[in-house]
């Protein structure tokens, strides 16, 4: 049986992708748009209520309603999935320090999305709790 991790035994490291980004949200039956594959970094998810897609700003047309102005932080990995509490020893921090955010997972790791005037405080506290930025 592997062992279990908490959240406080965590030290990750982070990584500022370029930026920035955006979030959109299309209806359920919309197709993905070609402009959504574009970016080095998008992440699309299709629910029965929506489907939302996170991609670079540059790709986003502005006729298209979205959140702007996000900036990505990528947590090093793999990330093993036997591991517990991993998004709870960044987020909790975040979150103290008052950082809303946008998580995205993926297979090997998580990405953090702040928006960008709240980053350097959202670096400020992820250092404070342990990690590496």
């Amino acid at each position: 049986m592997a062992s279990v991790s908490t959240s406080r035994e965590h030290h990750l490291c982070f990584h500022v992708m370029e930026g920035p980004y955006s979030i959109c949200r299309l209806g359920p039956n919309d197709p993905v748009p070609d402009w959504a594959l574009a970016s080095e970094f998008f992440s699309i998810n299709h629910t029965p209520h929506e489907l939302s897609i996170v991609c670079s700003a540059d790709y986003l047309p502005p006729t298209v309603p979205a959140e702007h102005d996000w900036a990505c932080l990528q947590i090093e990995g793999p990330i093993s999935f036997e591991l517990s509490g991993v998004l709870d020893a960044c987020l909790r921090p975040l979150a103290r320090a008052g950082i809303c955010i946008f998580a995205v997972s993926t297979f090997d790791t998580d990405y953090i999305l702040v928006k960008t005037d709240c980053l350097e405080q959202a670096k400020v506290a992820l250092r404070n709790a342990g990690h590496e930025i």
